[in-house]
């Protein structure tokens, strides 16, 4: 993602932007992906990177990994933080039982202290957007985490009902309609009101964050082949029709629904700029097969900026030093080019171009 960003989201002052980090489940790979995405002079030109969590925890991440270049710089508050360096902010003093690989509560409760400090600075101003490390639903909320992931708990302390999740690799954006539930509940939750006020809440992120005048979006269908019409299903007929009729109503341009599997696996979702997919693993499962490797899992429809790696805690493989850091790279940048795109449009709107009032040149003189 990070080769392919476009000259005109590079912010025009140079100022890093400062990204803050979690640490995710300390027992899983987040902190050696942090560790390998940072190791970069290139991004550290870019941004100014805060990581919550403590020093002791990174260099033992470090030491499990073998990683000898990663330094950092211990502060204790972000506004510490120097420009051009991984800057740590202590978020706890004591030292930390770790057993990488293993889920424990443990690993859930200083995930859950990373989140909570780096949620306070970015409501205090003090970092300018978050990108989260891969946390264990089952370990945090032995913690306390009353919230079905990050999404839900961003959105609550937005004072949001709801967050727009959605998936980003390059020109491929999955968004859904319902994320973190069962099967059996999908069919409850998919409404013709839901799935108008998700076409909305998408079309308003892929102008606002991505820049893109008239995005065209793609629904997909609930049912195997889009319900054949009503042999398989007649929620496409019944409440998905309906809402793509609404959405094209408001000027939305929404087109479908698509059956999922025909419409990934044909590259069809390359004629539009974002997918809308009806719950979690229709949407994901294509997503992940295209784009595994460097995909974003990003929060849309909020005040603040947040991204993630699509990928979790990956236990099996933690402190063997073999994870992927691409997908974190890509979620810190991701981030960044989109403070960058609403900041722009921030300004555009406050400073408007001056409507010149211009005289008809061919209405006769007055005598």
């Amino acid at each position: 993602m990070d080769k392919k960003r476009s000259k005109d989201t590079l912010k025009t002052s140079r100022e890093p932007i400062r990204v803050g980090i979690t640490t995710g489940d300390l027992n899983g790979i987040g902190p050696e992906v942090i560790i390998k995405a940072l190791n970069n002079k290139d991004i550290l030109a870019e941004c100014t990177p805060i990581i919550y969590g403590s020093t002791k925890t990174m260099s033992y991440h470090k030491k499990a990994i073998n990683d000898e270049l990663f330094n950092y710089h211990r502060v204790q508050d972000a506004s510490e933080s120097r420009n051009r360096k991984v800057n740590i902010v202590a978020c706890w003093k004591e030292i930390v039982e770790m057993n990488l690989g293993e889920a424990s509560e443990t690993g859930g409760k200083y995930a859950f202290l990373s989140l909570e400090k780096a949620t306070q600075d970015l409501a205090a101003g003090k970092i300018d957007v978050l990108v989260t490390a891969p946390i264990s639903k089952e370990t945090i909320q032995m913690a306390g985490f009353e919230f079905p992931g990050h999404t839900e708990y961003l959105a609550d302390l937005s004072g949001k009902k709801e967050a727009l999740m959605m998936m980003v690799s390059n020109n491929l954006r999955v968004a859904l309609v319902t994320s973190h539930i069962s099967l059996k509940q999908v069919i409850e939750d998919v409404t013709t009101e839901k799935v108008v006020n998700k076409l909305k809440e998408l079309e308003a992120s892929l102008k606002k964050d991505f820049g893109i005048v008239r995005p065209r979006i793609a629904v997909l269908g609930l049912n195997p082949h889009a319900g054949e019409k009503g042999k398989m299903g007649t929620e496409e007929s019944d409440i998905i029709n309906p809402a793509i009729n609404q959405a094209k109503e408001s000027g939305i341009l929404a087109f479908g629904p698509y059956p999922a599997d025909g419409f990934f696996g044909s590259r069809q979702y390359a004629q539009f700029d974002g997918v809308l997919s009806m719950y979690h693993d229709q949407g994901l499962t294509g997503f992940k097969s295209i784009a595994f490797d460097d995909g974003v899992n990003f929060t849309a429809g909020l005040p603040i900026v947040r991204t993630s790696p699509d990928h979790g805690t990956a236990f099996d493989i933690a402190g063997k030093g073999v994870a992927h850091e691409q997908s974190m790279r890509s979620a810190i940048y991701l981030a960044m080019d989109i403070y960058r795109i609403r900041e722009r449009i921030k300004e555009m709107n406050e400073n408007p171009l001056p409507v010149s009032e211009k005289k008809d040149k061919r209405q006769p003189k007055k005598k």
